[in-house]
């Protein structure tokens, strides 16, 4: 036997020692590994960690909370060539191999000693299913070996396309996105779908590395790994030499997209967001929950303008405060010293509508600004500096500057704001220190259409229409002057509007109210004192009902009687209520005396289209009675058992249990203080609504001492909304100012489009009501012929007639009739 055939057998037999070996060290590690081994099965029920997510009534994306941003999709859905992508840099032998690629391990390993570093895994991407969904991220023999026996068992387990979609759903992609769609959304803000080559390369290039290839923080390596892929398409030929060629020349277009919202309403989100976490806990955040509100996303955007331009017209008329900050500035600025500033403007940050800049030159009628993306701009004087007064206090403003130097200041640190009129150009603003609210119902079922907590949630998250206490002032008297007509009292009943002093420690000793305008008009009706808002009337009106009595009957509009005081100031609204709180008891007058119960939440639904929560409110029905019977009707509130979110927003009505508000107000009742509350708007301090062209339309202003409170509460068509405005800190807003000068015009704004398409709707004249010819100084029925007589409606029990002259309160008399009165 020659040397080299010695050498060969003996080579032989190594190399089957060594696979016998290499088999005995597999079989011991199956055998040790195998038991402890997770079920596979489990892969068909996994649950992704999928963000809640916040929708509009109408299917709009309000808010989304999570840490992972996913967006789970079918295999199906994924776009071929975005596979190919995929398989190009991962796993091109896929389709062949059975969890393991010998091929792909080996490859990897050549590249790694001849380049230095792997371009494609060794890993299959069978393999790194298993490791993403069931093993840690440690690095060790055990674990590497746990993931091939995993890859195989899954293989047989699951088809080609589970697996897929499995991977492409868990994948992290940098940027808080897992899974292929959450990245088209990060990257590039659209779908999958529409997405093209080059793009779906960049994207697939990252699971090797999504810091190092993050396409936005790393643009030239991301374009390399980009290009590399392109390049294993072309060579495996699943593209084209044409489409290879113009994919590579495609410029990096990635760029960090946060979650696009459809609808900004920080505030609503937020509201269910808490909601949602006190009751599933953390897991709200992980578990796909869809949530459905009753918000209306085109009323939503118009609250949020009327709100703002309220705002910030008020600010606007008293004035600019002058720059947020000032910096020192050389005389001659370079091009360094331009980035310098332009990055310290990029640290100050603009809120909302509200941009930065810093004044850089100042002529006589204009002044030059460098924003902070380094580009400047000129404020002229016809558009922006021309007619901006300086604010001195809530009551006092400059005169017109002269020049731009009367307002700016080279260094001034300022803030612009486009306008809104064209040609749009950048106006001379400031952040307003004052804040407001608005939220509107469904008068019919309490179902919030619109709600606004703050002019931008940015600068203050604080949600003033349900955590704000404030003096509603004169907004209240309604709900008084409610329980005077439900206990003798007429819209026609004569009080005193006369001066009264009361000596009541309660009250601090000496309590001397007043009009808001400090003049009295001696004897007037019930009717024109509300309208009219008559401070000294509506104290008689409550003294004489009687506090207690009061107290009790305004329960019914949803206010805790335990809060409200017991004095007389209960008859100028001088306890604190919410934005929310008021809304609730206008919706009484709104649906015609039905106590309805204000809610967000429509309905909650699991990631499987399951519906765990239906709201079931109780609404009005006027031609079901009061006896609350069990009928079933249709109702918009119905359960939802579908697949996708257009099924769940457009799904039918269902026929569902209906609950019934209670009546509250009998029915004649209500119509007299709707009737009043319509004088308000037509003759009284809402004169301004209408420009609404509305003869539905009711409500009431309200001003508190200072004032430091501006409110506008009202109805139309089956909408109730509350407006307030005020500072945070209670300042005084100038005494110029009331509920009809700065709440009313964001409720008119609101409202012009809120009303778009709604019929007038008039509460039924009930037949027990009766319109009688009175003389409107004595509220006595008019003598025949009266020149100056009006009509005015009364129940018929406590009508005047000729025997029977309309009674004064016990507290009134005729003006000269001792005006003032002591107590």
């Amino acid at each position: 036997m020659s040397r080299k055939t010695s050498f060969f057998r003996l080579f032989i037999g190594l190399g089957a020692l060594a696979s016998c070996g290499a088999v005995m060290i597999f079989a011991a590690a199956f055998l040790y590994i195998s038991p402890k081994l997770p079920s596979v099965e489990a892969l068909r029920d996994i649950q992704l960690q999928t963000p809640l997510r916040i929708y509009s009534a109408d299917g709009k994306l309000l808010g989304e909370f999570g840490e992972k941003r996913r967006s789970p999709i079918s295999f199906q859905e994924v776009p071929e060539l975005f596979i190919k992508a995929f398989l190009a840099a991962e796993d091109d032998r896929f389709y062949v191999h059975h969890g393991v690629d010998v091929t792909s391990l080996l490859r990897a390993a050549s590249q790694l000693i001849t380049s230095g570093s792997i371009q494609s895994g060794g890993s299959t991407i069978t393999m790194q299913v298993a490791k993403n969904y069931f093993l840690s991220q440690e690095r060790t023999f055990t674990r590497k070996f746990t993931e091939i026996f995993l890859a195989i068992e899954i293989e047989r387990a699951l088809s080609k396309g589970d697996i897929l979609e499995l991977y492409l759903n868990k994948i992290f992609l940098g940027n808080h996105a897992y899974g292929i769609e959450a990245a088209a959304q990060v990257y590039y803000g659209k779908p999958i779908r529409e997405l093209n080559l080059a793009q779906m390369a960049m994207i697939a290039g990252l699971p090797k590395a999504p810091s190092a290839y993050n396409p936005v923080a790393n643009p030239n390596r991301a374009k390399v790994r980009r290009n590399w892929i392109l390049g294993r398409m072309l060579s495996l030929g699943y593209i084209t030499q044409n489409d290879y060629q113009a994919a590579i020349v495609e410029p990096i277009s990635a760029k960090a997209y946060g979650t696009q919202l459809d609808v900004d309403a920080p505030y609503v989100s937020e509201m269910v967001r808490l909601h949602m976490l006190s009751t599933y806990g953390q897991t709200a955040y992980e578990d796909g929950y869809t949530v459905i509100t009753t918000v209306d996303s085109h009323l939503q955007q118009v609250a949020n303008h009327a709100l703002l331009d309220g705002v910030v017209e008020y600010d606007t008329r008293h004035g600019y405060r002058g720059p947020e900050r000032h910096w020192n500035l050389s005389k001659d600025i370079d091009e360094e010293q331009r980035q310098r500033l332009s990055q310290k403007l990029e640290e100050v940050g603009s809120i909302g509508a509200w941009y930065p800049a810093l004044v850089i030159a100042v002529a006589e009628q204009s002044a030059t600004v460098l924003l902070a993306t380094g580009q400047q701009t000129t404020l002229d004087w016809e558009h922006g500096l021309k007619g901006t007064v300086r604010y001195i206090s809530e009551d006092r403003v400059s005169y017109a500057p002269e020049t731009a130097g009367d307002l700016l200041k080279i260094g001034d640190v300022i803030r612009l704001r486009m306008s809104n009129d064209e040609p749009r150009h950048w106006e001379l603003s400031q952040l307003p220190k004052i804040q407001g609210a608005l939220v509107s119902l469904n008068a019919d079922s309490g179902a919030i259409i619109s709600l606004v907590g703050g002019y931008d949630y940015q600068k203050s998250a604080f949600n003033r229409v349900t955590q704000a206490e404030r003096q509603p002032g004169s907004n209240f008297k309604p709900f008084i002057y409610t329980a005077a007509l439900d206990n003798g009292f007429t819209p026609a009943t004569i009080i005193n509007d006369a001066p009264i002093v009361f000596d009541d420690a309660g009250l601090g000793n000496t309590w001397r109210p007043s009009n808001d305008n400090g003049t009295f008009n001696g004897p007037m009706r019930l009717r024109k004192a509300l309208y009219m808002s008559r401070n000294l009337v509506s104290i008689r009106v409550l003294r004489d009902l009687g506090i207690g009595k009061a107290i009790d009957y305004v329960a019914r509009f949803g206010f805790d009687p335990n809060k409200l005081p017991r004095d007389l100031s209960l008859a100028l609204g001088s306890h604190s209520l919410t934005p929310l709180d008021i809304v609730t008891g206008y919706a009484v007058f709104a649906n015609g005396g039905y106590k309805v119960k204000p809610f967000l939440i429509d309905r909650i639904i699991d990631r499987d289209g399951n519906t765990l929560y239906r709201a079931e409110p109780e609404i009005v029905c006027r031609s079901c009675g009061n006896d609350n019977d069990d009928d079933d009707i249709n109702n918009t509130h119905h359960s939802i058992e579908a697949d996708s979110l257009d099924d769940i927003i457009n799904r039918g009505d269902e026929v569902v249990h209906a609950n019934y508000a209670e009546r509250v107000l009998n029915e004649e009742v209500a119509f007299l203080i709707d009737s009043i509350l319509q004088d308000v708007i037509t003759r009284g301090t809402g004169r301004k609504a209408l420009v609404l062209n509305r003869s539905d339309a009711a409500g009431k202003t309200g001003t508190t001492n200072g004032p430091t409170d501006a409110w506008f509460s009202g109805y139309s068509g089956g909408v109730v909304t509350s407006t307030w405005v005020g500072f945070d800190q209670n300042h005084n807003l100038g005494r110029r100012e009331y509920g009809g000068s700065v709440a009313l015009p964001i409720w008119i704004d609101y409202m012009k489009e809120a009303l778009k398409n709604k019929p007038v709707r008039h509460l039924k004249q009930p037949d027990s009501i009766i319109s009688v010819r009175i003389d409107p100084d004595t509220g006595n029925l008019a003598h025949p012929g009266q020149a100056n007589a009006i009509f005015e409606f009364f129940r018929s029990d406590n009508a005047p007639n000729e025997g029977f002259n309309q009674p004064q309160s016990p507290y009134g008399g005729s003006a000269g009739d001792d005006p003032i009165e002591i107590f």
